[in-house]
């Protein structure tokens, strides 16, 4: 639970250290925009409840695959094609954007540890 807890910390550090970033503040809106898109076209074509909807959308860009809900029209298969290819180039991108806001907290940490050693005030 703890470990899940830090990881979550982390996390939100990284979306407020790059939000200031336009390409990041894009792809976060444009992730979102793909989910709502989504969850709105199964909710209009597919019927399904707007939970399922939602929860299709997700593991259909997350590509997790799901047994329990399909599309059974043609226009819902198609989208779903479309929609995986065009959803899974978004969130890598915003991962991307994730990582990389990661491991600029871990660079910043690293070096305020070793000016902290070199300045003597560090422990070891």
């Amino acid at each position: 639970m703890l470990s899940t807890l830090l990881t979550l910390i982390r996390l939100l550090k990284a979306i407020v250290r790059s939000w200031n970033r336009p390409h990041f503040r894009s792809g976060f809106l444009l992730a979102g925009l793909i989910l709502l898109s989504g969850t709105i076209f199964y909710k209009t074509v597919e019927g399904w409840s707007w939970v399922n909807a939602l929860y299709f959308s997700a593991m259909t860009v997350a590509t997790v695959g799901v047994s329990d809900l399909a599309p059974q029209s043609t226009a819902g298969k198609l989208f779903t094609v479309i929609y995986l290819f065009v959803g899974v180039g978004v969130f890598v991108a915003l991962f991307t954007q994730f990582a990389r806001a990661l491991l600029q907290i871990e660079q910043d940490v690293d070096a305020a540890e070793a000016r902290s050693i070199k300045s003597g005030k560090g422990h070891l």
